[in-house]
């Protein structure tokens, strides 16, 4: 009877936790695997318009996008304004690399963060972290640059 009554308590506050936390965040949308897996260098060269196009191949192939928040929070996007495709849907494609604010709900767990957007309030535009600055290979991408 001890384990009806916790299971009817779970199940109970199942629907308040499956809600989220109600926040506004500003940051960039990165290319988790790039931002991640060190690939490509350090977390400068997988920002802006340096690593913007990889950032749609990634995103197209279905590697998950995330928001690098202004704190250095990065949380998985999940959801974009109701497109239920969580990487290489058209509207992950069209904001790769820009600074947004968003507000939606936020879910933790394992140490990990989600962000379901409910509306992208704000479109900044790309961080202009390029080409020019980095040259075509940044310097830091270089695994061993001196051999």
């Amino acid at each position: 009877m001890r384990y009806l009554w916790a299971a009817a308590l779970a199940c109970a506050a199942a629907p308040a936790l499956a809600d989220g936390e109600e926040v506004q965040i500003r940051g960039e949308v990165i290319d988790t695997w790039c931002y991640f897996s060190g690939v490509m260098g350090g977390p400068d060269a997988v920002r802006g318009t340096a690593h913007h196009t990889c950032a749609i191949w990634c995103s197209a192939g279905g590697i998950p996008v995330g928001l690098l928040g202004e704190d250095g929070t990065v949380y998985m996007i999940l959801a974009i304004g109701g497109d239920d495709q969580s990487a290489g849907g058209q509207t992950q494609l069209e904001l790769a690399s820009h600074d947004i604010t968003v507000s939606g709900r936020h879910f933790a767990r394992d140490g990990l963060n989600y962000l379901v957007v409910d509306e992208v309030v704000e479109d900044h535009g790309i961080t202009n972290i390029n080409h020019v600055d980095y040259g075509a290979v940044p310097g830091f991408a270089i695994p061993n640059p001196e051999g």
